[in-house]
């Protein structure tokens, strides 16, 4: 095991762990589609937050691994890619011109839709993601077209950085299970108490007879 990631990995539990116990149950709108991130992820099933914990304790975590293994990729496209790395150089060069509110967030929101589910029947007057890219870049800010050459050197990065990212997924899952214990009884001590409490003042609604 790399130690810079078992290192890396352990920051990221430590850091979340002190997170946790600010969390509270949301209030608003429940989700209605599933978060990519999480769902199916072998990280939460190697700690076991893959089942009956709320999705916000989950991405808090799986976005902190998440980077990490981001950062592994990055650092090998620099070192070993170059044709993909211009490409997302410019990319983000892009994207810098233009409005990107979810540039920033804490980890645990990032990587979330920056705007709520619609409500039928009321239409936002403007959306944040609506905002963001909605300038188009000039003509002669776009590079020139790739050679068939080319494409096929970048086809073959993009294996590679993904190659990669799967290795680095398989390290992060294994540098993150001797962690499983603290995190599942962290859970246990902070996220399940509350769970419980609203559950039993939904019993009570329930129960409670009608007023009339």
């Amino acid at each position: 095991m790399d130690r810079s990631l078992d290192t890396r990995v352990s920051q990221a539990v430590d850091a979340w762990l002190k997170w946790l116990p600010r969390w509270q149950p949301s209030t608003h709108q429940g989700r209605t589609r599933l978060c990519r991130r999480c769902f199916g992820s072998p990280v939460m099933a190697a700690v076991g937050l893959d089942h009956d914990v709320p999705h916000a304790v989950q991405h808090g975590l799986s976005t902190r691994i998440k980077s990490i293994v981001d950062d592994v990729v990055d650092e090998y496209t620099v070192r070993n890619l170059p044709l993909l790395q211009r490409e997302l150089d410019a990319a983000e060069e892009r994207k810098a011109r233009s409005y990107r509110p979810d540039r920033g967030l804490d980890p645990e929101f990032d990587g979330l839709p920056v705007d709520p589910d619609p409500v039928p029947g009321e239409p936002y007057l403007f959306t944040l993601a609506g905002l963001a890219g909605a300038e188009e870049p000039v003509a002669e800010d776009l590079p020139a077209p790739l050679t068939e050459e080319e494409k096929a050197a970048l086809r073959t990065e993009i294996r590679l950085a993904d190659e990669c990212a799967i290795h680095a997924g398989k390290l992060v899952c294994l540098a993150i299970e001797p962690h499983r214990e603290r995190i599942l009884e962290a859970v246990a001590r902070y996220v399940e108490p509350q769970i419980e409490a609203l559950l039993a003042d939904l019993t009570l609604e329930l129960d409670a007879p009608p007023s009339w």
